[in-house]
């Protein structure tokens, strides 16, 4: 699989609107006019790994206004086994070089960029081209620079945006930020999560390769971190310091492997991180002046389970792609409340800049300022 260079990139965005004049359907009607009589969305899968092989496909088999319409892969065996296992007709199926032709088909009205890092940007813009709406993978890019060209170009073509963050679509998620909105413990005075897993057996995966990645255990796991301090607490910090440590280094030789991170916020609540892939950890904690919630597991697929002061939390679950890429839809189909935009993800990747630039600067404090639209989700 290749990787977006830079000189790609800046080639990528030269393109501008010169690339939707090519269009015999404007951006325009794919945005709006083609979904009016729709029911469900069809969606086609960038990148067919382990998560759009084991969670994305299978929950859009399951999903109320979405379904599995096409697939962009650069692997030829796999066009035909994802045909005959999911339908797929053969005019709904791309490779990495014919994908602009996307802009031609009905069919398909949401392209899901599930790709490394690097390629992120440059396949999100090609689809906003095409006049398909777009969702990203987290993290949303390999930089900001990236993001600011995703989010404009989605805007230049009328197509909506969404980020890869399921989370904010599960009920045990959703059931935190109620507690936090209604105060119903009071103030939050302290606030932690931790996400990690080991990632030690096999050394020449793209995540361990910062051209591919853009970064190690922080740009993967640590943005469920980094969103769980966020929609816990209700806010958006202002202020990062954060340090690294490795004790393999001759495994992670080109990416960081364990990182913590302290948070302040502007109400006074203090904040902590950790993240990791060569540690197990999964939970969000919130103590505040009336008791105290917690999350553990926090972000695995399912289930999930949480507790409160009060007692424990039980909501039915299910896929919860299966709910983010429905709610998705429901904001184009039906102007719902975009739960993950595409700001929230660059804000994610200001945060990202800034622990890195703690960590280079010894672990000092980095101030963090947000646009007002940087908010928290619905």
């Amino acid at each position: 699989m290749g990787k977006l260079s830079r000189r790609d990139f800046n080639a990528t965005v030269a393109k501008g609107t010169g690339a939707a004049a090519l269009m015999s359907i404007s951006p325009l009607a794919c945005a709006m006019g083609m979904h009016k009589d729709k029911k469900k969305l069809g969606v086609a899968l960038v990148g067919l790994g382990s998560y759009s092989t084991y969670q994305l496909a299978p929950a859009l088999l399951e999903a109320e206004h979405c379904y599995l319409a096409g697939i962009v892969t650069g692997t030829k065996d796999k066009e035909q086994i994802w045909a005959n296992k999911y339908g797929i007709s053969q005019e709904n199926i791309y490779n990495y070089e014919n994908f602009d032709n996307i802009a031609k088909n009905r069919a398909i009205d949401v392209v899901y960029v599930v790709l490394p890092n690097s390629m992120h940007a440059d396949f999100s813009i090609r689809a906003a081209r095409a006049g398909k709406h777009v969702i990203c993978e987290k993290p949303m890019a390999m930089s900001i620079e990236e993001c600011d060209a995703i989010i404009e170009a989605c805007k230049e073509n009328d197509v909506k945006l969404g980020m890869g963050y399921r989370l904010h679509s599960e009920p045990y998620t959703q059931e935190v930020k109620r507690l936090v909105r209604e105060k119903t413990f009071g103030d939050i005075n302290y606030i932690s999560a931790e996400a990690g897993y080991r990632s030690m057996s096999n050394p020449d995966q793209w995540r361990l390769n910062k051209e591919l990645s853009g970064g190690g255990a922080l740009v993967n796991m640590g943005v469920y971190a980094i969103q769980s301090i966020i929609y816990g607490t209700g806010e958006n910090p202002i202020s990062v310091s954060a340090q690294e440590y490795s004790t393999r280094p001759d495994y992670f030789k080109d990416t960081d492997e364990t990182i913590t991170a302290q948070f302040e916020f502007k109400s006074g609540v203090v904040g902590n991180i950790m993240t990791s892939h060569n540690v197990r950890a999964n939970r969000l904690f919130a103590s505040c002046e009336r008791g105290w919630y917690e999350l553990d597991p926090a972000s695995t697929y399912i289930p999930l389970a949480g507790r409160t002061s009060r007692g424990e939390m039980n909501f039915t679950q299910e896929s919860q792609q299966k709910l983010q890429m429905d709610d998705f839809a429901k904001h184009i189909l039906f102007d719902e409340p975009n739960k993950a935009p595409g700001e929230m993800g660059k804000r994610d990747m200001i945060i990202v800049k800034a622990i890195y630039e703690s960590i280079a600067g010894g672990g000092k404090k980095v101030a963090l300022n947000f646009e007002p639209s940087f908010g928290f989700g619905g």
